[in-house]
């Protein structure tokens, strides 16, 4: 041993359990979003079955990508790259294991939770509240692991990797919390705290964030920790470093109201996400170039090397990403994107070729030095390399056509009669089905390939399993080094300036919405719904209808002339949370209230194609069976009544008598449009019922512009 030097021994066990961990979801969250993507061209694929509809799919498939496959992708790499750039053991084994095993719980028991309905209806934030707090724990578990790794580190200076990684601990934890602010009205059940403009504000600065700081800032760290490992040279330009990072970490923050151009929101909001979502480009594209650089004097080594191929495709996904993100912020690009299929396009091809051949790339270099062994084939890599960028390329080349064919079918216009040329929703999307299959296609080559990719990895790992030795010398003296590399050695210092930067961007983003708030609006026209409609607004929470469905009309001439006047801030003030949507693989629903008789509701939810022989929608005929629970619906109003809905007291008391009263008049309703050709006796306790009268009454509070 080197006099002054200490010996220990990495945990590499941790990094081991996320790989496997990484793998085994990478095809559950793959399969599932194979399933929901031939659900959208053909309805037959949700099998009648409550549990398995799109509704209820989707959000598991994105929580899963998330939560599942991308967090455990992180984990792995943080625990492996930190220790090794922090000269140090991870500062509690018994944190890791906590970590480890709470995190896959929570992932099984979250989807569990999601299939079976029970839902906030907060989009990529649908978890009930037990798995937010469960989520916030282990993040703190997580963090307070994290940081004491550094408190014992033998190296000085702190590594650009671990500047994203203090980023992303601090970040995630400040969103999550925030945006979960819900009062629970059982076990499984709450309601969010936020409502209309405010809830879309507060959602869509999580939302666009989960992306920064999930999906993009922990891959930054882990981009420069395994390329320069796998191309054996030196991150190209510690300056370039410096620079994506600040302004990365503050610019970010504010492009969430991009999500919301030509909605209710205030104009300055989305103006000033439209600004800041431009301005990402820079940092982002010289984050790209940075990693490309690197590579100088290593080209050759990419042909032969599947791990450098999987990292530097990756690299260039993150730049096409990160090009597609600030186009479609413009407000002009937006109008023509936005509610159509191109933003699912450039979900994926951040998702699935950003983070998913990084994920890979990542493991494939991992698995031979935490198995002590060699990757067991070289040619399957390769196999897998190709299938993935083949495939994804299909699903978002797929989708971008998708997408602006759709935008462009929704706002086109007669010139001489001022009239829509497609007034008929399903033109489009029967349009569009080759689309959806050609998206499956890529989905399915992308979903073989890393079932390829993890038999040549699980056969790769029958190595002499250890953690890695070594040594270094204890941290001692003072701190050195001026401007930059000052806040590297005092990661306190760092930390905090990391904490006021995303801070005070998401103060200014989000403090006005609440000084300037919907409700401030005063509306008498504006009335809660009654018991019955709130009851079915959970159902639609519940089959997660607003998956399909949006309920905002832009101030679009295309959209006013096809769905009505367009929404205003204070229609959506009771809504907790909002029902905006970001997709439409369905009609608006804003005004449809009255537009459509009772029966033709309950025929709709029954079979689609009875009334749209087009249709790809499920058919939901357990609602028809399916007995209303009124026994806590005075609960759900009470809560509602908290959170600012003006129902009284005798409203609250008796909200299981109104409801059943207002059920028997829509069954006899029912009874009477069906005129002998069907009989609706004993529909009055059905969940259908409740589920028309909240379809009965969007947009009918007679609010104009």
């Amino acid at each position: 041993m080197t006099t002054g030097r200490e010996e220990f021994s990495y945990d590499d066990r941790i990094s081991r359990d996320f790989v496997v961990a990484t793998l085994f979801w990478a095809v559950v969250t793959f399969l599932v979003g194979m399933v929901i993507a031939t659900q959208l061209f053909s309805w037959r694929f949700n099998f009648n079955i409550p549990w398995l509809t799109f509704g209820r799919l989707r959000p598991v498939h994105t929580n899963a990508a998330i939560f599942a496959f991308s967090a455990n992708a992180v984990f792995a790499g943080v625990y492996y790259s930190s220790q090794r750039l922090l000269k140090a053991r991870m500062a509690s084994d018994i944190l890791s294991r906590i970590h480890f095993w709470g995190w896959q719980l929570l992932i099984v028991l979250g989807a569990l939770s999601l299939v079976l309905g029970f839902t906030q209806g907060k989009e990529y934030a649908e978890l009930e509240w037990p798995f937010d707090i469960a989520i916030a724990l282990l993040w703190v578990v997580f963090a307070i692991n994290f940081f004491a790794t550094i408190a014992k580190r033998r190296e000085k200076h702190i590594y650009v990797s671990i500047w994203f990684y203090i980023a992303t601990i601090l970040t995630v934890a400040l969103l999550h919390i925030f945006n979960s602010f819900a009062l629970p009205v059982s076990f499984l059940k709450s309601y969010s705290v936020f409502a209309g403009v405010q809830d879309a504000i507060v959602q869509w600065w999580y939302g666009h964030n989960a992306v920064a700081f999930v999906l993009t800032t922990p891959f930054l760290g882990m981009m420069y920790y395994f390329l320069p490992k796998a191309a054996e040279k030196p991150i190209y330009s510690y300056r370039f470093s410096i620079v994506h990072f600040w302004s990365l970490v503050f610019i970010y923050i504010w492009a969430g109201p991009h999500h919301l151009l030509y909605t209710a929101v205030p104009e300055w909001a989305q103006t000033l996400g439209m600004i800041f979502s431009i301005m990402l480009l820079a940092p982002s594209w010289g984050g790209m170039i940075n990693g490309l650089l690197t590579l100088n004097g290593a080209w050759d080594r990419v042909k032969s090397d599947p791990v450098l191929k999987f990292l530097v495709a990756s690299i260039l996904f993150y730049g096409l990403a990160t090009f597609e993100g600030p186009l479609l912020s413009i407000k002009t690009v937006n109008l023509l994107g936005h509610y159509t299929d191109w933003p699912i396009g450039h979900v994926h091809s951040g998702g699935l070729g950003w983070n998913g051949l990084l994920t890979f790339g990542m493991i494939y270099w991992m698995v031979p030095k935490l198995w002590k062994t060699k990757l067991y084939s070289i040619k399957l890599a390769n196999v897998h390399f190709w299938m993935a960028v083949v495939g994804i390329s299909l699903y978002a080349i797929a989708l971008w056509i998708a997408g602006v064919q759709q935008g462009s079918q929704a706002l086109a216009m007669d010139t001489v009669t001022h009239r829509l040329k497609f007034p008929d929703f399903m033109a489009t999307i029967t349009a569009i089905l080759p689309y959806y299959q050609m998206r499956a296609l890529g989905g399915l080559l992308y979903l073989v390939g890393a079932v390829i990719g993890v038999y040549n990895l699980y056969r790769s790992m029958h190595g002499a399993v250890q953690d890695e030795k070594t040594s270094a010398a204890p941290l001692s003296g003072k701190v050195t080094g001026k401007g930059h590399r000052f806040f590297e050695a005092v990661p306190l210092a760092f930390t905090l300036l990391t904490l006021l930067a995303v801070g005070v961007a998401s103060f200014i983003s989000i403090a006005p919405t609440f000084l300037a708030s919907d409700r401030a609006i005063v509306d008498a026209r504006i009335k809660p719904y009654t018991p019955l409609e709130h009851y079915g607004r959970d159902i639609y929470l519940r089959e997660g209808c607003y998956n399909c469905h949006s309920q905002m009309i832009r101030p679009v001439v295309a959209e006013t002339l096809r769905y009505g006047a367009p929404s205003l801030p204070q229609e959506s003030m009771y809504d907790h949370p909002h029902q905006w949507g970001s997709k439409r693989t369905g009609p608006d629903l804003a005004r449809v209230g009255g537009k459509y008789p009772d029966l033709w509701h309950f025929r709709h939810m029954a079979d689609p194609r009875s009334i749209v022989a087009a249709s790809v929608m499920p058919a939901y005929p357990w609602l028809e069976t399916a007995k209303m629970e009124l026994g806590d619906l005075s609960n759900k109003l009470q809560v509602m009544k908290h959170l600012g809905v003006p129902y009284n007291d005798d409203e609250v008391r008796t909200a299981a008598e109104l409801a059943a009263a207002q059920a028997k008049q829509i069954a006899a309703n029912l009874q009477v449009q069906a005129a002998g050709q069907g009989s609706f006796v004993g529909m009055e306790d059905k969940e259908i019922i409740a589920l028309i009268a909240y379809l009965q009454r969007l947009g009918k509070d007679g609010v104009k512009p």
